[in-house]
């Protein structure tokens, strides 16, 4: 079904526009508008859904799937929730309050943490639909990788002392959020309000990110990339990552970009890790959830995945070569 939006970029700049399918600037703008119509009409039926799913699964039914479980249980759920709930970081410190409030380990409720804005569902099966399951499934798998590692570690090392004191003393209660009409109009109303809300957030970000794709994809020779982003490459990968470090986009936004990287040979695990370096390290996020955590434990964390995230790209390109 998505070769319809394929045939309709032919149509608008091939045949409408007139332009050469193998000038730059025919590529390019092919690239922007097959991307643009694909992601948008998946974006608006995809959140539509995950609104729907969402009216099911309540934060609160969220603690209570994790609660009182045993430790290796609790972060197989984790990561499962932090991969298929559509809760964005405002909601998750109130979430990430009310599972230590519960007496969830601090180990437990980070793996929840970084998972869940790494795998978010909405870019997963946009990805799936774009770049093949494969590459999906690869991601999934090593971004839940990353989480479970991450809690491990901290829970390890022990580092409770780096949250904010007041956190513990936080009544349940305290932390309860709204409930939805679970009629089905209601159910309806609030996933198209879903909709509004988050394709209105991020409409800017994955415009950006298609626009950069589309200019990778038409203007910038193979042989760039071939020279300065092949796998044997052994600065490739860190590069990656210290360039996602200051761009801050949603996982969707970063899937163009991905892909053209990935039409011109960049390693997938390279390709891998640049997306989790934007997506999962960002200013915005790390200024919430400074409300609950102490500097140390953010520059912690920060660290951990940067290196996480360098030494996955590696690995891959290893296995993927």
């Amino acid at each position: 079904m998505l070769e319809m939006f394929g045939r309709l970029a032919d149509a608008t700049v091939h045949a409408g526009l007139g332009l050469d399918p193998t000038s730059a600037l025919g590529r390019s703008l092919h690239f922007f508008v097959e991307d643009t119509t694909k992601i948008f009409f998946l974006l608006v039926v995809i959140v539509f859904v995950m609104g729907l799913f969402r009216t099911l699964l309540a934060p609160e039914k969220v603690r209570g799937y994790i609660e009182g479980r045993s430790r290796g249980v609790g972060y197989l759920l984790a990561v499962i929730l932090g991969a298929v709930t559509p809760f964005c970081s405002c909601s998750s410190v109130p979430l990430f309050i009310g599972f230590l409030e519960g007496g969830i380990p601090l180990g437990v409720t980070m793996a929840f943490l970084i998972t869940s804005p790494l795998v978010n569902e909405v870019a997963v099966v946009i990805l799936g639909s774009i770049m093949g399951w494969k590459m999906a499934t690869v991601y999934v798998i090593t971004g839940m990788s990353v989480g479970v590692l991450g809690g491990l570690v901290i829970d390890r090392l022990r580092l409770e002392r780096w949250v904010e004191p007041y956190v513990w003393n936080i009544r349940m209660g305290a932390v309860a959020t709204g409930q939805v009409d679970g009629s089905l109009p209601g159910r309806v109303r609030y996933a198209w309000q879903e909709v509004q809300t988050i394709v209105g957030r991020i409409w800017g970000y994955v415009l950006v990110g298609i626009g950069l794709g589309a200019a990778l994809h038409g203007y910038v020779p193979q042989e760039w990339f071939l020279r300065y982003a092949a796998a044997d490459n052994p600065f490739a990968v860190p590069a990656a990552v210290l360039m996602g470090l200051p761009l801050y986009s949603n996982a969707t936004g970063i899937i163009p970009v991905a892909e053209a990287l990935l039409a011109k040979g960049v390693p997938v695990g390279t390709v891998i890790a640049f997306m989790m370096s934007v997506v999962g390290v960002s200013i915005p996020e790390f200024v919430i959830l400074r409300k609950v955590l102490k500097v140390e434990m953010l520059v912690f964390f920060a660290c951990f995945l940067l290196v996480a995230f360098t030494v996955v790209g590696c690995l891959l390109n290893v296995l993927f070569v």
